[in-house]
């Protein structure tokens, strides 16, 4: 009953593995409306397919390429056409180029941080600003970050810069929105094996270090971030904003 007949808009699904699909399944099983934005016609397709093989109907899909200033129009605009107004948004959307998450940060090309800042920081700013005016007297909006935005993470680099940039326009938009009472929050989550997750350089040696330290010792999974995820979608978190929620198993907490 948490988020039954709420119509959420999740971006960021790429396959079964993504932390997206976590999520969007968590609320499709209790009777949210999703509605999926995708980038081409190929993961157009991948998040067709999940849905069907796992029966889902209550779900639609738009395009949104969120590089391009023209798209989040005309993907918010059929969004309206075909709901009028939404409850909420959940943004997974984070890329870098996968040279600059190796070696030395001090060698991040220009371009590279710029595409790390435009595609994992800006998107959430952007969609922030049209999810919010089909937002009708509440909403809220949620995004996914990590400890690399915090501390030094080796070979998370630009990505880690990106995810603070995204963490700090979490604070602000908190603000800015909550006059119209649409929460902004943040769930920082520990590693956990993804498609994207595989582009860091010795992942696997951070997911051992990780699953040694971390005080519950063991890894998260996509239920763990689901169930936060439910909790600030609903009425539960009612009165949080601005906030960064660590999902890992306590390993944040740690000072060594």
């Amino acid at each position: 009953m948490l988020v039954d007949n709420r119509k959420i808009v999740v971006m960021g699904v790429a396959n079964k593995w993504s932390i997206a699909w976590g999520i969007s399944k968590k609320l499709l099983d209790n009777d949210a409306t999703v509605i999926f934005t995708y980038l081409n016609d190929r993961s157009k397709r991948s998040i067709e397919k999940l849905v069907k093989d796992h029966g889902y109907n209550n779900y639609s899909l738009v395009k949104l390429d969120v590089t391009d200033d023209d798209d989040y129009e005309s993907a918010f605009n059929k969004i309206k056409e075909d709901y009028n107004v939404i409850d909420g948004l959940v943004h997974c959307v984070a890329h870098a180029k996968k040279e600059e998450l190796d070696g030395d940060f001090v060698n991040t090309s220009r371009e590279g941080f710029l595409m790390a800042q435009n595609i994992s920081a800006y998107s959430l700013v952007k969609a922030s600003k049209y999810a919010s005016e089909l937002m009708d007297g509440h909403g809220e909006i949620i995004c996914l970050t990590y400890l690399g935005g915090e501390r030094v993470v080796l070979n998370y680099n630009v990505m880690g810069v990106a995810k603070a940039s995204l963490e700090s326009s979490v604070k602000y938009l908190a603000h800015d929105l909550g006059k119209h009472n649409i929460r902004v929050n943040a769930i920082s989550a520990g590693p956990i094996k993804t498609l994207a997750a595989k582009g860091i350089g010795e992942f696997n040696k951070l997911l051992n270090g990780f699953l040694e330290k971390a005080p519950m010792e063991r890894l998260i999974d996509h239920e763990d971030l689901g169930n936060t995820a439910m909790y600030l979608l609903s009425d539960l978190s009612s009165g949080v904003t601005g906030e960064t929620i660590h999902v890992d198993c306590g390993y944040s907490i740690l000072g060594y």
